[in-house]
């Protein structure tokens, strides 16, 4: 028996995934953490995610702990924060922005806030939780500090604070107990109803609201196709599942074209 990744397998076990995206109109993929951690970031809730280290949880990403003690989420969360200058796209990043040059892909609608999708190419993100290749701005003087000042005190272990007043710089990245962009979300939403085929790509779909936006798609008559290695609450309504990005896309990159 061929073992789940031989090429041998793949022409039959990912027969599903190249037909529906080879036949879809409007294909559009919702990424999670599992997408980046193939690059090397790590993810929240995995087992070597941030949850799992000590003292780490996610009342260190509320909003409300992050006005009162920023530097703490500095100092736990300075490997994620250096993303855009530590870490390169994986083969699911190139892949996606391959398959929108062929315009099969119509937009990438991420979690992700680390600007690896567009680092390898892809034109339409809607980046749901913000971007750490923004500019971060100042909570008490309300000026801008640009992100690649910021990652170099990172880098050289200096404290994080507003150049102008010495005040709390925020990354432009959703904190729990934020509000979405409701534009953003708003064009994700509508992709998600257009959408035939939905790809849900590393994200166990655990935080509202876009945990809703498959039940968008299905709902208007579309397919999900789901790739994640934990279960979601999605599987028994996915057209297609399979737990291995890594050999999903070595399969689009070796027979879809």
């Amino acid at each position: 028996m061929p073992s789940p990744t031989s090429p041998k397998d793949a022409p039959d076990r990912f027969a599903p995934l190249l037909e529906g995206l080879r036949n879809a109109k409007h294909c559009v993929a919702l990424t999670g953490a599992g997408v980046s951690t193939l690059s090397g970031i790590p993810d929240f809730r995995g087992p070597a995610g941030l949850y799992s280290r000590k003292g780490i949880s996610e009342d260190d990403l509320e909003i409300g702990r992050f006005r009162r003690d920023p530097q703490r989420f500095y100092s736990i969360a300075k490997e994620l924060l250096l993303a855009p200058l530590r870490y390169k796209p994986s083969l699911v990043h190139e892949e996606l922005a391959r398959m929108e040059s062929l315009g099969i892909v119509k937009a990438v609608l991420t979690q992700n806030i680390d600007g690896l999708h567009e680092e390898a190419g892809s034109r339409l993100v809607l980046n749901l939780h913000g971007s750490l290749r923004r500019d971060y701005l100042c909570l008490d003087c309300w000026t801008s500090c640009s992100s690649a000042l910021v990652l170099q005190w990172l880098q050289e272990d200096r404290q994080v604070v507003c150049p102008s007043c010495g005040g709390r710089l925020k990354p432009d990245v959703v904190f729990f107990g934020e509000d979405l962009d409701h534009d953003t979300i708003d064009q994700a939403r509508e992709h998600a109803t257009k959408a035939d085929l939905l790809l849900v790509l590393g994200t166990s779909l655990q935080v509202a609201p876009v945990d809703a936006i498959p039940r968008l798609t299905l709902d208007a008559g579309g397919k999900v196709f789901i790739v994640n290695a934990q279960p979601t609450f999605l599987d028994g309504r996915a057209a297609w599942r399979h737990t291995d990005l890594q050999s999903t896309f070595s399969a689009t990159k070796a027979h879809l074209a």
